[in-house]
């Protein structure tokens, strides 16, 4: 009974920290506004896409490598190679900001392939998951392989109903965009991910 107690409150803690991280603005939360102007469907999309990559790495920390991603030199790789896609994205959003939500909806990559490339070019969802989540999956762990297993999809499901709330909010409320409210946003999103592109280069040399 006081394992099922210690993993009731476990996992409320992961539910709060897990929220606590994808409710902050990110690169992430920008490419969701952006796709989710043109597509109802875009925040299960970006949670999808999202999962491709987080999930792979949660199976890597849970067998042990999350060591892989504490070396220098994986750490400056991913923070260059993820800079220089960021503000690939941003640059993208910035060509479209005076285009019409229909045209904006097909930009060069959908949100499914646009979440995947957010992630996985972010250095600081990587170093989130080798500590923070390295030892969320640690105390998951503790549990077993059922545990871990439940921990996972609990996480990602908070990434889904926040991708999804922010997506029907953005689609539901478009038609109030005026082409100057549609400039802002979409210089917004720009910004946020050019921003943490230079950011991201930059620390590399630092």
């Amino acid at each position: 009974m006081e394992i099922i107690t210690d993993f009731y409150l476990f996992m409320l803690s992961v539910v709060a920290i897990s929220l606590s991280g994808v409710m902050s603005p990110g690169p992430l939360f920008a490419v969701t506004i952006a796709k989710a102007s043109g597509d109802r469907k875009a925040g299960p999309l970006i949670s999808l896409g999202h999962g491709v990559v987080e999930f792979p790495l949660m199976f890597l920390i849970y067998f042990g490598l999350n060591w892989v991603f504490t070396l220098t030199a994986v750490q400056k790789t991913i923070s260059l190679v993820g800079g220089f896609v960021m503000m690939y994205m941003g640059f993208q959003m910035l060509r479209t900001r005076k285009e019409s939500v229909e045209q904006s909806s097909m930009l060069r990559h959908g949100p499914l392939v646009s979440a995947i490339l957010a992630t996985g070019a972010n250095p600081y969802f990587i170093l989130w998951w080798a500590t923070i989540g390295a030892a969320l999956v640690t105390n998951a762990a503790l549990f077993g392989l059922v545990g871990f297993l439940i921990f996972a999809v609990t996480h990602w499901s908070c990434d889904l109903l926040w991708n999804t709330l922010v997506s029907i909010t953005v689609f539901k409320s478009k038609r109030f965009w005026t082409h100057k409210v549609r400039s802002i946003i979409f210089s917004f999103c720009f910004l946020t991910l050019t921003g943490f592109g230079a950011w991201f280069i930059v620390s590399t040399v630092l």
